[in-house]
């Protein structure tokens, strides 16, 4: 076995331990030979497979289809949901950094508007929600990681709730009506991992997106200047499961998302015109990668496209703020010269948020930076 593949082996076994609070994030990088300050982000960001896609640990073989597609389209992004421990200066990080607007605030979450293509409900929670939650790769937050993505609200077309309920029985789920103000519906299912999904019509913020401006204000001074930035695209949900094969399939039928590759640990999904989501995790055909166990699936870090976007001028605006700028290229190389240009940093509650270049009209950047060389 090759040096490399030794490397990929060990990992999977490492990150198993490390699920399970057996190891440190440190050890992880110990034993691969990188210092635990620096280490490149493409060992853990674009997949475990990325040199051994169709080998046996990394089986790319397509799954039996979990259900019959619904035939629907995702057409937006309502919104997601996030649990934090401050939500107020979570909020204010992304209106100053991101560019994002407030919609509102009733004093227990804030409700932000991204461009007219998206929100992002930050709710209040209490500091024991986040006591069990493992650390995130890449890197270590500057302080304690206080945010989890908790649900996510698409809209879909066609829409009859009466149909929508009875698609959604037949592939043996169990739908629960949480319908709202101003003809805005919706149901709740849980997906293979038990990861909150709603499913809606495009009455609820989707619609207020194009009918109302978001023009409220949080009390108190911004964190820092504001970049001047917009965030133009969802680059992608890292959506981390027990079973990819099992979740992509779930979501492609369901929802009619579109996978991209399957490199053995993970497929990228085009999630419509909105965004896509690299789902990744365990392999239910390999052994080395079975994932190692938490409480459900969990978003460990998202990445949005910004515009306009200057690799040295968005590092220098966050170093400006004092805030991490890990470069990540998906391929290793050095930023200017890379197809693939982004950066990570954390959020006050310690959340890994990555910024790209990529935008609707280069959406397959990523995938095809990344997009696995089968082994000889």
């Amino acid at each position: 076995m090759t040096r490399e593949k030794d490397d990929v082996t060990a990992l999977g076994r490492l990150l198993n331990d490390q699920g399970r609070g057996v190891i440190s994030r440190r050890t992880v990088l110990r034993a691969l030979g990188v210092a635990a300050v620096g280490a490149p982000l493409t060992v853990f960001a674009q997949g475990r497979c990325l040199h051994q896609a169709g080998t046996p640990a990394c089986n790319t073989t397509v799954i039996p289809a979990v259900f019959e597609p619904t035939g629907w389209k995702t057409v937006a992004l309502d919104h997601l949901t996030v649990h934090v421990a401050d939500y107020r200066k979570e909020a204010a990080f992304y209106v100053a950094l991101m560019g994002w607007k407030v919609r509102s605030d009733d004093g227990k979450q804030a409700v932000l508007d991204i461009g007219d293509w998206g929100s992002v409900i930050f709710r209040q929670a209490p500091l024991a929600e986040f006591a069990n939650i493992p650390p995130l790769f890449p890197g270590r937050p500057p302080a304690p990681l206080h945010a989890v993505v908790k649900s996510f609200c698409w809209v879909i077309e066609p829409w009859s709730a009466t149909e929508v309920v009875a698609a959604l029985r037949k592939r043996g789920l169990t739908p629960v009506a949480d319908h709202g103000d101003g003809g805005f519906e919706r149901f709740h299912v849980k997906d293979p991992d038990g990861f909150d999904l709603q499913i809606s019509n495009g009455n609820g913020l989707a619609k207020a997106r194009r009918t109302t401006p978001a023009d409220a204000k949080l009390p108190g001074p911004a964190p820092f200047a504001s970049t001047g930035w917009k965030t133009v695209w969802l680059d992608h949900l890292s959506f981390d499961v027990s079973n990819y094969k099992e979740s992509a399939s779930f979501y492609c039928n369901l929802l009619g998302w579109k996978p991209t590759y399957d490199e053995g640990s993970q497929n990228e999904c085009e999630m419509g015109e909105i965004g896509d989501a690299i789902i990744r995790g365990g392999n239910p055909l390999s052994h080395a990668f079975q994932h190692p166990p938490h409480a459900g699936a969990r978003i460990d870090h998202m990445s949005f496209g910004i515009q306009p976007f200057d690799a040295d001028r968005v590092q220098a605006a966050l170093e400006q703020r004092h805030l991490r700028a890990r470069v990540d290229t998906a391929g290793g190389g050095p930023i200017a010269t890379s197809a693939y240009k982004s950066y990570h940093t954390f959020t006050p509650n310690g959340y890994n948020l990555q910024i790209s270049d990529v935008t609707r009209a280069t959406r397959l950047t990523l995938s095809n930076a990344v997009r696995p060389r089968t082994s000889d």
